[in-house]
């Protein structure tokens, strides 16, 4: 398919206009015209962009792009040669950072819930980009990080009492300890989202409400992992997902 016809479902998709974000969504850098195949992955690395290339990839859809508010804007060094594999190879990148969070469907957020089998019902926090549930079944602080950590394929931090009962539920992928403080207020018994910062710890013990730090890398893999498996579905496209492993 066409690049712009693909970029454009994309943005009306994801609603990508209506977000102040920390970088430009969409299409960052312009390559080649046509897309067959397409690289899905959490983060526009080196590494991922060489995996694109030795798959014969047109397009890389990520949600971590570049071009971030408040960075150096030089073009030297890694970011150097991170621009050069794509111009040199007349490769696309196209990346989706809250709008890929946000997303009823495809966002990071609703995969989540998804995987953990909690049931979304509000949002809260600045763009409504934290989300509130309940579980399905009540339980306790210990088991619920159990079972994050079995569905994510990695071991979570639990901060807080592990035995509290929880049952209604709070979180944000990625960096958005941030809004823990607003989850508590609006009575959650556990609250996740992919880091911990240090006040964190001295919120979640004074408030009694446990803390999950899933991971930032764990808790992003399956927004953009969902989105390519639906243009694969709706366009014939070759999409496949890598997942360069991230420990954070």
């Amino acid at each position: 398919m066409k690049r712009e016809e693909l970029t454009r479902y994309l943005d009306t998709l994801l609603e990508a206009g209506r977000f102040r974000d920390y970088c430009p969504n969409g299409l960052q850098v312009e390559g080649r015209q046509e897309v067959h195949r397409l690289v899905a992955g959490v983060t526009a690395t080196q590494a991922l962009l060489d995996a694109a290339l030795a798959r014969s990839a047109d397009a890389i859809l990520v949600h971590h792009g570049w071009f971030w508010r408040g960075e150096d804007g030089r073009v030297t060094g890694i970011r150097k040669a991170r621009l050069q594999t794509l111009l040199r190879h007349d490769l696309n990148l196209i990346a989706y950072h809250l709008p890929l969070d946000s997303h009823p469907a495809f966002g990071n957020n609703a995969q989540l819930a998804r995987r953990f089998g909690w049931v979304a019902n509000e949002r809260f926090g600045e763009q409504d980009v934290g989300w509130l549930g309940c579980l399905e079944s009540p339980s306790s602080a210990a088991a619920v990080a159990g079972h994050v950590g079995s569905a994510l394929q990695r071991t979570p931090l639990l901060v807080g009492n592990g035995e509290r009962r929880v049952s209604r539920v709070g979180w944000c992928s990625g960096a958005a300890q941030g809004l823990f403080e607003q989850a508590i207020a609006l009575g959650v018994d556990l609250y996740l989202s992919g880091e911990i910062s240090e006040q964190t710890v001295h919120l979640a013990r004074e408030s009694g409400v446990a803390y999950i730090a899933a991971g930032h890398h764990a808790s992003e893999r399956y927004g953009v992992l969902a989105l390519a498996e639906h243009l694969a579905e709706r366009f014939g496209l070759d999409c496949q997902f890598v997942d360069i492993d991230n420990p954070v």
